[in-house]
């Protein structure tokens, strides 16, 4: 060792020649020595510290412009979110309008189809007032046919037995007198006869045209109405479809929507309530009302699932740049015992204090602190459907409070029996753990 510094020593002294350093006193003056190799570390102690106190101004300049970067991106991100809600929000209440609007052209058509059924059946009962009129004309000119038959009968006996009995011309000359102005009196009444029949018949005919005329009418009304009616079936289908098949990925029954929607409605919308058009008789009702009453309560469902969509929780309640997820729901190996577990949510990590946001609309059941989960926040929605939030590094919220979809509710963190900086979310139905991939994939299908 001492060789190795010697030899060192006598490298160094080209570069660093030996120094001395000297002290006086008021007696006395002494002197210290600096060799080349205690130079030489003094020259490197004080290099290394300039070198770290450089590095680390560095470091913390790069922190402080990498935050603020990441706040404004941050700010970016919520103020984009914010706009694509009210953008979502725009074309909800566009459709809605558009289905108001669709369902008052529907209303008014069936208003005109009812007014043409009305018409028709004023002309149907017409004409049959019309053929019976033409039979009843008919009877009488048989029955003065016959009467006429039966008066010439008479008068041909009657003229033979009185000339018979007197053997008077005068008197049947009267009597053949009396016979042509009957005759003329019966062929008078028959001729008015005729004409009557005759304008009845021409009545007849031109009510049978008019029939024959609303006939067409009313089947291409119902041509009409038939396109307009599919067009509209293919449309709700098109609508409920993908409705449908969000309700069935989160489990939840179509009719326990419809029920629920409906019982919490104050009044139901009146451009929705069922076609009723009072007929008399043995008319029964028309297909076409049918068919618009079946149209109508489909509409009814669309706007019954479209409540319900807006009460599920099918929003990510995370959705800041650089968040990743590092969990996902079922049998695992616990980061903390090693052992395999039951994991009953997601795991979403990324930078502390990233926004937490409610994924639908609720009331909260519980803000604070709670074992394992750290700061837990738990909000309860409609359908027996509760959303846990936990590991949170702050808690925006409180006990009591209802939150809408898209609130902030606190930021992420690490709290609890935790790794690292994540989200750990779950949701229940009915106090059982679901898997909320289901409902954050059905939600891709509406937002």
């Amino acid at each position: 060792m001492t060789r190795l510094l010697a030899r060192l020593s006598q490298r160094l002294e080209r570069h660093l020649p030996e120094q001395r350093l000297f002290l006086r006193s008021d007696t006395t003056t002494r002197f210290v020595r600096l060799r080349p190799v205690t130079q030489a570390v003094a020259l490197t102690a004080v290099t290394g510290f300039f070198a770290w106190g450089i590095i680390a101004t560095s470091i913390l300049l790069m922190d402080a412009i990498g935050s603020d970067n990441l706040r404004d991106q941050a700010l970016r991100e919520q103020a984009n979110y914010e706009s694509r809600l009210n953008q979502l929000a725009m074309e909800r209440d566009a459709r809605a309008r558009e289905t108001e609007a669709a369902q008052a052209r529907f209303t008014e058509a069936m208003e005109r189809i009812s007014e043409m059924q009305m018409q028709l059946l004023a002309s149907e009962e017409r004409r049959l007032e019309l053929e019976t009129g033409i039979d009843t004309l008919h009877a009488s000119m048989r029955r003065l046919v016959r009467e006429r038959d039966e008066a010439r009968s008479r008068l041909e006996e009657v003229t033979q037995t009185l000339a018979a009995e007197t053997g008077s011309t005068r008197t049947a000359s009267d009597r053949a007198r009396d016979t042509e102005e009957m005759l003329d009196y019966l062929l008078v009444a028959m001729d008015r006869v005729g004409q009557n029949n005759y304008d009845t018949l021409m009545d007849a005919e031109q009510a049978r045209q008019q029939a024959r005329h609303l006939a067409m009418e009313n089947e291409l009304l119902k041509d009409r109405n038939h396109m307009i009616f599919s067009q509209l079936e293919e449309a709700l289908e098109q609508v409920m479809s993908p409705m449908q098949r969000v309700f069935r990925s989160a489990g939840v029954s179509t009719d326990q929507i419809r029920r629920l929607v409906r019982q919490g409605a104050s009044s139901q919308t009146a451009s929705l309530r069922p076609i009723a058009v009072s007929t008399s008789g043995s008319v029964a009702e028309s297909p076409d009302i049918a068919r618009a009453n079946s149209i109508l309560g489909q509409i009814a469902d669309v706007d019954a699932y479209r409540r319900g969509i807006d009460r599920l929780p099918v929003a990510r309640p995370v959705n800041a740049a650089g968040v990743r997820q590092t969990s996902g729901f079922g049998m695992r190996r616990h980061p903390l015992t090693g052992r395999q577990t039951q994991h009953n949510g997601l795991d979403w990590a990324g930078p502390r204090g990233t926004p937490i946001t409610a994924s639908a609309d609720g009331v909260v059941k519980q803000a604070g602190r709670q074992g394992g989960y750290g700061n837990l926040v738990i909000i309860e929605h409609d359908f027996g459907i509760e959303t846990y939030y936990a590991h949170l590094n702050s808690i925006d919220v409180r006990a009591g409070q209802r939150v809408s979809r898209g609130q902030r509710i606190g930021g992420m963190g690490t709290t609890g029996a935790s790794t690292g900086v994540h989200l750990h979310y779950e949701v229940r139905v009915n106090g059982r753990p679901v898997n909320p991939i289901t409902y954050v994939r059905a939600g891709e299908h509406v937002f």
